[in-house]
């Protein structure tokens, strides 16, 4: 049944012990503080027929002195995406300045070959270098170099990824950008921002009451979030690097599932101050909202189009929840989900082709891929507790919560759901992802 509180309804249709997670944030607001290293992705690929790109990573000359294991992240983010499928380069320790005998490459059927270096500084900086060769055209693709701090190294082995992944395929890669998420350990409830493939990860809020709908800015300053300090939802913008919060929506009943406008400049969200729950626009600067939607049934989490034109967002107005669409101003409602009695938690891809979304199939939460245009729609998961579907920038990946083998996790997925990245904490339940955009 749809429940009528449309902060808890994403939990009470899951099993006792999630739902718990809404039972109660006096919380403590700081710069990010360090998570220990506990989590880690590990690459599932799964599926035939899949057209991968054949790459050779040799490691990086200096590797083993070194921090961080630069060739080994930049092969895994490059796998993680589903677009390339390493060869095995090891024995074969290369540096950027070297020019490679490219016919033992061809051999080896490898398209492309990533060569480079990681050098200890006086200062005790670290210089990283890399160049990428085109084994089949007998061409030098050119390189990257960074002087970095050593709490850096993984961000230079995600911006090596990324220029390779744009190199070779002609978009942007993601690797160097950010997630949020929630835990639940114990009482304590955390914000955690991290690297794209989980690790990294730093505590941006703590809290012994329930954070929910971490949401980012699309300039990736701030996170918006709904605490439960005040013994009922009340929505909050926190600044990332500074660790300061701000008020933006503490209005009579309840306030809950902030979404940024693409400008940054509003934000839109679900109110119940004027007796149901409805959906208002809210300057990011504060002030009066402006309510949205004029309905008697519960219009909630909503999502902007890339171009700001459209808000999509979940209503029960046709007597379960299904996923709509109005125009940003409000008015012009269409329905958009037709397949199922119950679909929620809708998300937008950047290039606005496709939309994430869950949907009830036979008491199994499963994620959904539909292609607007179409309006077709097909499941991309095999797990029964999918929930909080979030795009990468680039629109080629997704990051989602779930339950695999009796265990919360976050994955990410390419959009065919045949290549997965699994993260696992040691520790609590981990829900509610939210990828941020482009921006380091």
């Amino acid at each position: 049944m749809y429940p009528k509180n449309p902060d808890l309804y994403l939990w009470t249709r899951l099993p006792s012990r999630r739902r718990g997670f809404l039972a109660g944030m006096s919380g403590g607001v700081g710069a990010l503080a360090a998570l220990p290293a506990w989590s880690q992705f590990r690459v599932e690929v799964s599926g035939v027929g899949l057209t991968q790109l054949p790459i050779a990573i040799a490691p990086f000359r200096g590797d083993p002195q070194s921090l961080q294991k630069i060739a080994a992240i930049v092969q895994a983010d490059l796998e993680r995406s589903g677009q390339f499928r390493a060869v095995d380069a090891s024995g074969n320790t290369l540096d950027e300045s070297a020019r490679p005998d490219l016919s033992l490459w061809r051999q080896r059927a490898a398209d492309s070959l990533l060569t480079g270096s990681v050098t200890r500084l006086a200062d005790g900086r670290f210089d990283v270098r890399c160049r990428l060769w085109d084994v089949v055209r007998g061409a030098d693709l050119g390189g990257q170099s960074y002087v970095v701090p050593p709490g850096d190294l993984r961000l230079s082995a995600h911006r090596i990824a990324d220029f390779v992944y744009e190199k070779l395929t002609g978009e942007k890669g993601v690797f160097s950008t950010r997630i949020a998420y929630v835990t639940k350990a114990g009482q304590r409830f955390n914000l955690w921002v991290a690297d794209s493939d989980g690790e990294g990860a730093q505590s941006a809020l703590t809290s012994p009451e329930p954070i929910i709908s971490p949401a980012w800015s699309p300039n990736g300053a701030q996170l918006a979030y709904v605490s439960f300090e005040s013994r009922k939802p009340v929505i909050y913008a926190h600044d990332v690097a500074s660790g300061k919060r701000r008020l933006l929506a503490n209005f009579r009943g309840s306030n809950s599932a902030p979404a940024w406008a693409p400008d940054g400049n509003q934000l839109i969200a679900t109110l119940s101050r004027d007796g149901g729950s409805q959906l208002y626009a809210i300057s990011a600067a504060g002030g009066e909202p402006r309510r949205l939607t004029q309905s008697s049934s519960i219009d909630t989490e909503p999502a902007y189009s890339p171009d700001g034109r459209s808000v999509y967002f979940v209503s029960d107005r046709g007597g379960s929840p299904q996923i709509y669409r109005m125009s940003a101003s409000g008015g012009n409602v269409e329905r958009v989900t037709f397949t199922g009695s119950y679909n929620i938690s809708p998300a937008v891809s950047p290039d606005g082709r496709w939309l994430a979304y869950i949907s009830r199939i036979g008491g199994a939460f499963k994620l959904h891929l539909m292609e607007l245009a179409k309006g077709t729609a097909v499941a991309i998961t095999d797990t029964n507790a999918d929930e909080s579907p979030s795009f990468a920038p680039n629109s080629r990946l997704i990051v989602y919560a779930t339950q695999q083998q009796g265990k919360e996790a976050l994955l990410t997925t390419t959009l065919d759901g045949k290549i997965k990245a699994r993260l696992t904490g040691a520790i609590g339940d981990i829900r509610e992802p939210d990828w941020g955009p482009f921006q380091r």
